[in-house]
């Protein structure tokens, strides 16, 4: 390579990203909370363009659990003896996002949705910590930068790579809380098939129950006065 083509040559864009802040996305259809995310060049050409892939995991090894906390996330983990080899990261969120052209910083909202499944691993989590503390939160960042050829020739891309995009941030627990609380008013959402659900809704009936509530609480009521040995 002569010594013209190598001043000419493209630079790639160097990027450093942060998680600055989160709140609540107002009038969304479902529960959102939306991430402030800071990209910073810190070396290389100005940014035409990121087209970009991020990953939201939850690190559930960075912070400490109360009693009942570590009893909740049994269900998860095991005991709290086992935690430190079947502790891993819950992935919670996968998302897209275009980043318009900038030079040296530029500030991009990541919406990301808060499902209140209650079969969801990271739903589990949630409500076993409770509104209490931080949640450790891990964004893995991937995908391709678009960057100006020298003398405006035309774009050159680059990859952003997993081990060069990542970035924590510590989310408020009380934060998910009161979001998908504003939505779904202290009624999680439970899946059931079409014959239990019949099932559940003649007992309902046949009891005259009020709902498919007052039914599931009888039930479970009255499974806590047999015991779980008890003949039916």
């Amino acid at each position: 390579m002569t010594a013209t083509s190598a001043l000419s040559a493209p630079v790639a864009p160097v990027l450093a990203f942060a998680v600055t802040g989160a709140e609540e996305e107002r009038f969304a259809a479902l529960p959102t909370l939306r991430f402030r995310l800071e990209i910073t060049r810190t070396g290389g050409s100005p940014v035409g363009s990121i087209a970009l892939h991020t990953v939201v995991r939850i690190d559930p090894a960075r912070r400490r659990y109360r009693p009942e906390s570590q009893e909740a996330l049994g269900e998860l983990f095991g005991a709290p003896e086992q935690w430190t080899t079947s502790m891993r990261p819950l992935t919670w969120a996968r998302a897209t996002l275009h980043v318009p052209a900038f030079q040296d910083r530029t500030t991009v909202e990541l919406p990301v949705e808060c499902s209140y499944d209650t079969e969801l691993a990271v739903t589990k989590y949630l409500r076993a910590v409770g509104d209490a503390g931080d949640v450790p939160l891990d964004f893995l960042f991937s995908g391709t930068v678009f960057h100006r050829l020298p003398d405006e020739r035309g774009l050159a891309a680059a990859r952003i790579s997993w081990s060069d995009g990542d970035t924590r941030y510590a989310l408020p627990a009380a934060l998910w809380h009161a979001v998908t609380g504003r939505y779904h008013a202290g009624s999680p959402w439970l899946r059931l098939s079409r014959d239990t659900y019949d099932r559940l809704d003649a007992y309902r009936a046949r009891h005259v129950l009020g709902s498919p509530d007052d039914a599931v609480r009888a039930l479970l009521d009255g499974a806590t006065t047999r015991g779980p040995h008890d003949p039916h």
